[in-house]
């Protein structure tokens, strides 16, 4: 056995295509050399903005022998009176078998002559020249290119090939690079070419100044940063999508700490963290009282003997980033925010759809008649003042520059330009949740625009047919939907699905006129995203179905009824009841609706049925108006024990109409 290396070099990857790239090598790696029957033992994928590799340990030196198992002829055909036949010689003949290897099986069509034919595995070092190239042209990529005069395309051009089987190079070319043993270090620290070897490759990098596992080098930030952090008197604050970002950005991580002025601290908070972060990938500091300090951390790709240029050359490029946004901040704040609210017009929303200014129209009307709905129409004055003003930061300098801050600067306008903290609040919150895990609206005025500026979307492009398939969701609908269910379920409102979607239909009526189909996509899209939510808190699918049969309007109850049986679907009372309930359905199907006659129990276990049911009915009525599912759950586990003596002791179809049609109907009642 012997290792295998694979390295693909590269011009600098975007940050999000090294993690893509290396579980895409483990994954197919691991399906084709199953494919090819080769054996192996553990596997490594790694990634660096210049690399991703691939160390294969123990890689068997053969290819597994392929037994195929070949249908002949019937054996009636293919012998008699124990003699093979012609047809019998020549199906061995064909097959490359002795006449006496052929065995006799049965199959569903009756007794059949089988062959075993076997083909002796290949070499892995023959397999793999042909292999390696095959999975590399299987990575998949969300944007591609091409290079030079090569029709092979992938993210960035492949400047060198490492493939190595133990010592020995597997000979490939992919776009006029031929494989080898050299790769090559850091792009600045190590000129030359570095050789490796499988069992080397890590410290063989590392030596060139590359880190090449990205956990190790995660890690190594993760220290570091602390580290800095501590010695310039502040605490990092930590983001897991940067730190992600930034691992892969760099193939030497070296931390270190700059400065900006501190008449900055000024802006909003987030003004100074957005550039920060999404323009910069720094990491903001701050105090133990966790206010913001004016220094930041950043994580440069080596340079640890010219730290003091590093820091000045991150210092200026921040410096240029924050002084456009305090200018920003300043031209801003010379009009109040509703001032902003013409310049919607010339803000396309979506070309069907109208501007921005014709979506917040819609948005108002729409969210105060939500808050009418369920019963808020106390709130109704700030939710109407938030939903006119809440897109209105969109025509502003700061948001133009730096989208992310698109509802923090409709807060931070609001508040300066007089509006109530209440209507400044909920301008912000109508964006949440923008993610998964993020927060919700926590005000009423907040949860009521968020909905109906999320359902506005929807509804809109549903009408227009923009409708979101496989990956292609340009407007974010599928979020935005999970973001409705999410707040409707946390805040458990009693908003029914059909009501809202036919509210967000009228208000589209002047653009599109609302159809019956398009509520109805609308409505499966939702139960969709909701299916996704119930299985991700371990709802099994079968329940699921049960509920959504019977409710699928009112999404909290749907919810409490999904966990009510979830919750004793394993215990061995709803076990009895759904074996009883079972029973009970296949026959009650061909009751003819007849009313229950008392008078014709006769039997001593139907008639204790009918007395437990009449019983169990109130009780479970009573539950179930209180929402108590789980109590009327109780209820009717009361009825198994009657059912199960009710099938024992009682002919339900008894030769007497009357008790037949009797019975059927007792059954029927129950269903």
């Amino acid at each position: 056995m012997r290792d295998l290396l694979l390295e693909i070099g590269t011009e600098e990857l975007p940050a999000h295509v090294v993690d893509l790239g290396t579980k895409q090598l483990k994954e197919k790696a691991a399906a084709l050399l199953a494919e090819h029957r080769i054996g192996h033992g553990p596997m490594s994928a790694w990634g660096t903005p210049r690399r991703l590799a691939l160390y294969v340990a123990q890689v068997e030196e053969m290819q597994a022998d392929l037994v195929e198992e070949v249908k002949g002829p019937p054996a009636s055909v293919a012998f008699v009176e124990g003699q093979a036949t012609k047809a019998a010689l020549g199906f061995a003949e064909r097959q490359g078998v002795h006449v006496s290897e052929l065995v006799v099986k049965k199959t569903p069509q009756g007794e059949y002559v089988f062959a075993q034919r076997k083909q002796q595995g290949l070499a892995s070092r023959e397999i793999l020249p042909a292999f390696l190239p095959q999975l590399i042209a299987a990575l998949s990529f969300p944007k591609t290119m091409r290079w030079g005069a090569y029709d092979f395309r992938f993210p960035r051009p492949i400047r060198w090939l490492v493939a190595l089987f133990g010592d020995e190079v597997v000979p490939f070319s992919i776009a006029g690079v031929d494989s080898g043993n050299l790769s090559w270090g850091h792009r600045f620290y190590r000129s030359e070419p570095v050789p490796v070897t499988p069992s080397t490759y890590l410290d063989d990098l590392r030596r060139a100044y590359v880190i090449v596992d990205g956990e190790e080098r995660r890690q190594t930030i993760i220290r570091q940063v602390e580290e800095v952090a501590k010695a310039c008197g502040g605490q990092v604050l930590w983001d897991e999508d940067l730190l992600a970002e930034v691992t892969n950005l760099v193939e030497y991580p070296v931390a270190v700490w700059g400065e900006f002025g501190s008449d900055m601290l000024e802006l909003p908070q987030e003004v100074l963290i957005t550039p920060m972060k999404e323009h910069q990938r720094y990491f903001a500091v701050l105090n133990q009282q966790g206010e913001l300090l004016p220094r930041f951390i950043a994580v440069a790709n080596g340079g640890k003997d010219n730290l003091s240029e590093v820091r000045q050359g991150f210092e200026r490029v921040l410096a240029a980033r924050l002084a456009d946004a305090k200018f920003f901040w300043e031209v801003d704040r010379k009009i109040p925010l509703e001032g902003y609210l013409e310049k919607l017009k010339g803000i396309i929303f979506q070309e069907a759809l109208g501007t921005m200014h014709a979506k917040t129209a819609r948005v108002v009307d729409l969210a105060v008649g939500l808050a009418e709905e369920l019963g808020l129409a106390e709130h109704a004055p700030v939710v109407r003042r938030a939903a006119e003003l809440a897109k209105a930061d969109l025509a502003t300098n700061m948001v133009y520059e730096f989208p992310e801050l698109q509802g923090v600067m409709g807060r931070e306008y609001a508040l300066g330009s007089g509006e109530s903290p209440a209507v400044a609040k909920a301008i912000y919150e109508h964006y949440l949740p923008r993610f998964a895990g993020d927060e919700l609206p926590e005000t009423v005025p907040g949860m009521i625009v968020s909905i109906a500026d999320k359902m506005d979307s929807i509804a809109g492009c549903f009408a227009v047919g923009l409708i979101p398939t496989g990956s292609q969701d340009p407007y974010a609908l599928r979020r935005q939907a999970l973001g409705i269910i999410q707040i409707i379920l946390a805040k458990e409102l009693n908003l029914p699905l059909t009501a809202l979607i036919q509210r967000a239909q009228v208000g589209l009526a002047d653009q599109v006129a609302p159809t019956l189909e398009t509520a109805n996509q609308m409505r499966e899209f939702f139960l969709g995203r909701l299916r996704g939510i119930l299985t991700g808190e371990g709802i099994p699918y079968d329940v699921i179905d049960a509920v959504l049969a019977v409710e699928s309007d009112r999404l909290p109850d749907l919810l409490a009824r999904c966990r009510a049986v979830a919750e004793g679907l394993d215990s061995q009372e709803m076990t009895a009841l759904l074996t009883a309930c079972e029973r009970v359905a296949n026959l009650a199907a061909k009751a003819d609706h007849r009313k229950v006659d008392p008078a014709l129990l006769v039997e001593r276990a139907e008639q204790e049925l009918y007395q437990v049911y009449q019983g169990v009915k109130d009780m479970v009525a009573k539950k179930m108006a209180a929402a108590d599912y789980r109590g009327a759950l109780a209820e009717l586990v009361q009825l198994s024990g009657p059912i199960d003596a009710f099938f024992d002791q009682v002919l339900v179809m008894a030769e007497d109409e009357s008790l037949r049609g009797n019975r059927l109907a007792l059954l029927g009642s129950l269903t």
